[in-house]
């Protein structure tokens, strides 16, 4: 089974990627096949809401000069999701954003009905001091929009750190991403068994 994480984060080498790392580590230990896939350097146009996703029939965006079909094709061929991000300004940051947005409205209007409908997701947040509890609000809307799976943990996977691989010191933070590939593994063994 194939799990592919979405990093929305700016920073190559930052929290976001290192709570992405420890995810995607426990999940290859149990013999996933997994992609940590950094989005922020793609350039992606906003959405004018065109409907030619539609009119195709087959999600895709009619815009062919970025990176969005790309990704909603990475999306549709796994098993699992995990969207994480930053907060910024307490929300997720503008390219994650558009990408969730385009391919929200490319996903709904495929001829099979909602490409993600059906698949197990996952979201971790990260925050300085705030604002971790939005984003991951906004990542988890957009899966249940989607009328995917959502794994939780207790607590949730809102972690704080501000320099690069901070989070790791947030001890509960981490518990509770380990706590979320356990669930994710559990789930998946669940539907797709």
């Amino acid at each position: 089974m194939r799990i592919v994480a979405l990093n929305g984060s700016p920073r190559l080498i930052g929290n976001t990627s290192a709570a992405v790392t420890l995810i995607l580590d426990e999940l290859e230990k149990e013999g996933f096949e997994t992609e940590h896939v950094q989005i922020y350097g793609s350039i992606m146009t906003p959405c004018n809401d065109c409907g030619s996703c539609k009119i195709r029939g087959d999600g895709r965006c009619i815009n062919e000069d970025d990176d969005m079909n790309m990704y909603l094709t990475k999306l549709i061929e796994a098993d699992g999701i995990i969207l994480a991000a930053p907060s910024y300004y307490g929300s997720i940051p503008g390219q994650m954003r558009i990408l969730l947005e385009r391919i929200g409205l490319s996903a709904a209007t495929c001829a099979l009905g909602n490409a993600l409908a059906r698949k197990v997701g996952a979201a971790i947040a990260i925050q300085g001091r705030d604002g971790g509890l939005s984003a991951y609000t906004e990542m988890v809307n957009f899966m249940l929009r989607n009328k995917m799976i959502v794994c939780g943990s207790s607590p949730l996977t809102v972690l704080t750190g501000e320099k690069p691989s901070e989070v790791l010191n947030d001890r509960t933070g981490t518990s509770a991403v380990r706590e979320l590939a356990k669930e994710m593994l559990w789930i998946l063994s669940k539907t797709k068994g």
